[in-house]
């Protein structure tokens, strides 16, 4: 009896991790170029919207999430979901996200929380479980999906999401299929670990909407550090994920090439 041949995964390279030697409209000639089918990014809104739109019309590249304007990213904002007194400017954000990711035809929009004072938490939560509450219909009307992403303290200290239960506790009180999780399994291990476990617990549940992945501790290429992602690999298939899998690292080379140089994992992931 012939074994079926296991199903491939789908890889979207995030391009504002990888290929950084390149200007970042480069970066998706680039990505095709190595067999990517799929691409992220942070935030695309820095860039002429018909470039973006162009690169990738010529690549045939799908755009399969970016974020939403976090605030002054510079000035060490990450999110505005949970701030006090940035509802204004949160649903500002908001909309120009949804209609930029119409345009470019992305389904899913990442809204980052923001950073939070243990003191403030609990009205941290309440004021963005409101925010979500009222975005999850602004999404729904166009037709797009919202993610929340826990994010681990060492990495962002003081960011309001840090675990999975809170998110998926989060996506079940709000009720909408237009809010979903976006599991980093990178930060998944520095905050909890047991991450086969987890993601049997979860992935079942339907409201993880999109994957990514690095290597733990130090973000690099998946195929080295504490994680065995042949593994994760297999789990992945077995628990029979047909979504996107974003690859958010920092490549070990760095340079011209770095981010091709370390693609050996890729390969040995999806096998001809």
């Amino acid at each position: 009896m012939n074994t079926p041949a296991p199903h491939s995964l789908r890889f979207a390279a995030n391009l504002s991790w990888l290929y950084t030697d390149l200007p970042f409209l480069d970066r998706f000639a680039a990505a095709a170029a190595d067999g990517f089918t799929g691409v992220e990014c942070l935030f695309p809104h820095e860039h002429p919207r018909a470039e973006v739109a162009a690169r990738l019309k010529d690549t045939g590249l799908a755009l399969v999430l970016f974020n939403a304007r976090p605030g002054d990213w510079a000035q060490g904002e990450r999110g505005l979901a949970c701030l006090p007194g940035r509802e204004a400017e949160f649903q500002t954000a908001l909309l120009q996200a949804l209609d930029l990711a119409t345009e470019l035809g992305c389904p899913r929009v990442h809204v980052m929380a923001g950073l939070c004072a243990d003191a403030d938490r609990a009205t941290a939560w309440d004021r963005y479980e409101r925010n979500l509450t009222w975005a999850a219909e602004q999404a729904r009307q166009a037709g797009r999906t919202l993610m929340i992403e826990p994010i681990n303290g060492r990495d962002m200290p003081g960011y309001l999401l840090q675990a999975q239960a809170q998110a998926h506790t989060l996506v079940e009180r709000i009720g909408s299929p237009h809010v979903q999780v976006q599991m980093d399994l990178y930060h998944c291990q520095i905050v909890e670990g047991d991450l086969t476990m987890k993601l049997r617990q979860w992935l079942p549940s339907g409201r993880v909407g999109h994957l990514q992945i690095a290597a733990v501790p130090d973000r690099g290429e998946p195929d080295q550090g504490e994680l065995s992602y042949p593994h994760v690999f297999a789990e992945l298939r077995a628990l029979q994920w047909a979504g996107w899998i974003g690859c958010e690292y920092r490549p070990r080379q760095a340079g011209p090439g770095g981010t091709t140089a370390g693609l050996s994992w890729l390969r040995e992931a999806n096998p001809l």
